[in-house]
């Protein structure tokens, strides 16, 4: 578990200063190619930088209010209070994580912040609903999972970031379409070519790249998180039945979206439903299957 903590700080580290690094390229070639002279440089560090602090602090809120969520009360939600309450104990958690839902009629739910002391569980109005109570437990526990082994922190910068590099793709779309690309040719304008080209191949392969990131954040934390669950429920069946129930509902999350998708401990778009009923999962699912983590699950008991 220590470990596992201590390598997901690490990578949290290294991806931010890769993302500072790869957005300055970007945006250095961004600059250039729009006639912004040698400040091109000196604007690309300061955005880049300003970015990754602004995704580090404020990717819970940003991430929230994405899904429209809104904070959880005792009066309304008092099984969902109870279950996390008790779940502190067995959980060895210091700080409470803060409850948050999101009227949908899929039963579904994620974590996210940037640490313990910052941390957030968020279900949808349909899983309060839905599932009984040692399910809910089994979801509760899998997202209190992820926040005592710092794979919201990692999920969470990704997911921001990621969206960050897709809105500059964006931008320089528009930038070609205005013509800003009209006085290249002149290398003593334009600064350093090669650094122009680096942050061109930037531009073009980080959404593959960030993207590939993000799933495979993703995939590969499930299985840990749904393991560290049954360690604090002492209950495989309810994780096991919890997920059975959410895998088989035909709805749609209304709030969910590309850059968020990962994060939710089931694969929130329908359309993309018969991933998770293959064994095996490719490169492009957002989780493995939720057949390879019933079958885990069940080599547990």
């Amino acid at each position: 578990m220590f470990e596992v903590i201590r390598k997901n700080k690490i990578e949290s580290i290294a991806i931010v200063l890769g993302f500072i690094l790869a957005i300055s390229l970007i945006l250095y070639y961004i600059f250039m190619a729009l006639d912004f002279g040698y400040f091109a440089i000196i604007f690309a560090l300061t955005f880049s930088i300003i970015s990754a602090w602004a995704s580090y602090y404020y990717s819970d809120k940003i991430i929230l209010s994405l899904n429209k969520a809104r904070p959880a009360t005792k009066d309304e939600n008092l099984k969902l209070v109870n279950i996390l309450d008790s779940l502190m104990v067995s959980s060895g958690l210091e700080h409470r994580p803060k409850l948050y839902v999101v009227e949908d009629s899929q039963p579904n739910a994620f974590a996210t912040g940037r640490d313990p002391e910052h941390s957030i569980i968020c279900v949808t109005t349909a899983l309060l609903n839905r599932l009984d109570y040692y399910e809910l437990e089994g979801v509760i526990a899998h997202e209190m999972s992820h926040i005592k082994n710092y794979d919201i922190r990692l999920s969470a910068i990704v997911t921001v970031m990621v969206g960050f590099v897709v809105m500059l793709s964006d931008i320089f779309s528009r930038a070609l379409f205005w013509g800003g690309m009209r006085s290249r040719n002149d290398d003593s304008k334009n600064g350093n070519a090669i650094l122009m080209l680096i942050g061109l191949i930037f531009l073009i392969l980080s959404p593959i790249f960030g993207k590939l990131m993000q799933l495979a954040v993703s995939r590969k934390r499930e299985f840990l998180a749904d393991a560290t669950a049954v360690e604090f429920t002492r209950n495989p069946d309810g994780l096991i039945s919890a997920l059975q129930k959410l895998d088989s509902d035909p709805n749609e999350l209304e709030t969910a979206n590309n850059s968020t998708a990962h994060m939710y401990i089931v694969n929130p778009f329908r359309k993309n439903a018969t991933n998770s009923k293959r064994k095996s999962s490719s490169i492009w699912s957002t989780h493995p299957s939720t057949a390879d983590r019933i079958a885990a699950l069940r080599n547990l008991e």
